[in-house]
């Protein structure tokens, strides 16, 4: 893990199970459920095919004009949402069942990795503290943007952000 990363996140005053979840290489999906102890409901936002530009191309290591799925949605857990997450994931890289998955179904992306067994890891990029945003209307967020990456390759790119509030307080 990226240890400025580990240490900016260290040294944030959050609740515990925020840390946790923020801080995890691995499914919040899952994390969400141990710590509420009730299935995670993902509610998909918007979704839509768009062809990669400069930025998102050099983001993503593609062409430019590359078809990218790009994804918003939100993670409830018992009617409460604890995250608004973002993904990017360039369509040729994905195995043909995955991408069906991934556009057809309200379905966490940890959930979609585990079915495909594939083999990934997460790169943890940007970590910061957002004032103001209207995601959770106007509550700070902690967000966090990593890319998932398999053979090498970025399979995905996610931004995550989680309000800092009393939810966390499991």
């Amino acid at each position: 893990m990226n240890t400025d990363f580990l240490e900016k996140l260290k040294s944030l005053e959050i609740p515990t199970c925020l840390r946790v979840c923020c801080g995890t290489d691995g499914s919040v999906t899952f994390l969400l459920e141990i710590m509420t102890r009730k299935p995670v409901e993902v509610r998909t936002e918007s979704q839509h095919i768009v062809r990669a530009d400069r930025e998102m191309a050099a983001l993503l290591g593609v062409e430019e004009g590359s078809e990218v799925n790009d994804r918003k949605v939100r993670l409830y857990a018992g009617g409460t949402v604890f995250v608004h997450a973002r993904s990017l994931s360039p369509l040729e890289r994905m195995p043909g069942t995955m991408r069906e998955q991934l556009m057809s179904a309200d379905i966490p992306i940890g959930r979609i990795l585990r079915s495909h067994a594939l083999e990934t890891r997460r790169d943890m990029a940007e970590l910061e503290i957002l004032e103001g945003e209207p995601t959770f209307d106007g509550t700070p967020v902690l967000s966090r943007a990593y890319k998932i990456v398999h053979d090498n390759n970025v399979l995905m790119w996610i931004n995550e952000r989680f309000p800092i509030d009393e939810r966390w307080k499991l």
